[in-house]
């Protein structure tokens, strides 16, 4: 992630993305360029899904009180994106296309866009491009992942074993965010030996019901029905809606059926996460995944599990025997398909 520098700022940035640890390490650098006696004068930040982008305006074309710059967020500016959503807030976006074709010296202003791309095709976005800083903070890959783990360790003096790493990237389905949110009592725990061993994750990092789902991915896949079935209780048992479970159990068996098909195509895993929008990470898992298992299970899977979702919408049974008739029809069609 790229670093500041107090002597090249721009009057306009716009944070893209949808990591938010990058995002709020970089709204942290932000501040940093104001002094802290004079943040409560000359910051503003704003949100555009209850705020009117002209009181954020309003602000940033005010000269700084006591001090050099002043810097305003506005956040969520939904209306640079395709997003056509219906708000009661009337937003002067002509009076924002001014500003970013003459925006104020003294003002940093910055969008902070949680957003994967924004509509190229719009005004405001054409003339952002020109006028502004953009920088991204879009998914990473295992590698950089990697790096700002070691990275905020090494300022602790600690480290962390290969296999405990695999298994924190795992369990938080390698996402940057959820990893270092889990990073401090990780630390806590390593405070005398200095090193994160797999003892450490598997006793304080919880899975995630999507790493849960996936578990389940791979005991349905091998036709162990009662582990399954064992899983999928627990997991109502802790509350989890078993139209959600369904939902993240279709979505897994969708993309290892993309992969599979795009795999054999020739995609590689980096094109893979392009082109269906998903995390590298997970791209990973489900190319390990459909070398073990051949297309016409993922589909069977796949579309018994879409029978289950419409039964479950549809009647009253008891969504965990409707998960066990999917498993107990799943394994007997594969039997049988192998018997002919």
């Amino acid at each position: 992630m790229q670093e500041l520098q107090a002597d090249k700022l721009k009057s306009v940035y716009v944070v893209l993305g949808t990591v938010d640890y990058l995002a709020d390490q970089l709204k942290q650098q932000f501040l940093k360029l104001i002094p802290t006696e004079e943040q409560t004068m000359n910051v503003g930040s704003y949100d555009m899904e209850t705020t009117p982008v002209a009181v954020a305006l309003d602000d940033a074309m005010s000269a700084p009180f006591f001090g050099e710059r002043r810097l305003v967020f506005i956040n969520h500016p939904y209306f640079l994106t395709g997003d056509n959503q219906k708000n009661k807030i009337d937003h002067d976006l002509e009076a924002l296309q001014r500003y970013f074709e003459q925006p104020e010296p003294a003002t940093i202003l910055v969008l902070m866009a949680p957003y994967e791309k924004l509509d190229a095709r719009k005004k405001l976005v054409k003339t952002l491009k020109k006028q502004a800083a953009m920088i991204e903070v879009n998914q990473v890959t295992e590698r950089e992942t990697q790096e700002y783990v070691q990275a905020a360790l090494q300022k602790q003096q600690l480290s962390i074993e290969p296999a405990a790493f695999q298994e924190l990237m795992s369990r938080t389905d390698g996402q940057l965010g959820l990893i270092m949110t889990q990073l401090p009592k990780l630390m806590i725990y390593a405070a005398q030996s200095r090193r994160i061993d797999l003892a450490a994750v598997d006793a304080l990092v919880t899975k995630s019901l999507t790493q849960n789902v996936f578990d389940l991915v791979n005991d349905v896949l091998r036709y162990q029905t009662q582990a399954a079935v064992e899983l999928y209780h627990e997991l109502v048992t802790a509350q989890e809606a078993p139209l959600k479970i369904n939902a993240i159990l279709l979505g897994q068996f969708r993309l290892l059926l993309q992969v599979k098909i795009l795999e054999r195509a020739g995609y590689s895993q980096g094109s893979l996460a392009s082109t269906l929008k998903v995390h590298p990470y997970r791209v990973k898992l489900a190319m390990q995944t459909v070398r073990q298992f051949n297309q016409a299970a993922l589909r069977a899977a796949y579309l018994g599990l879409l029978q289950t979702e419409v039964q479950m919408k549809t009647t009253q049974r008891d969504p965990e025997l409707l998960f066990e008739l999917f498993m107990v029809q799943f394994v007997n069609d594969r039997r049988a398909a192998k018997v002919r």
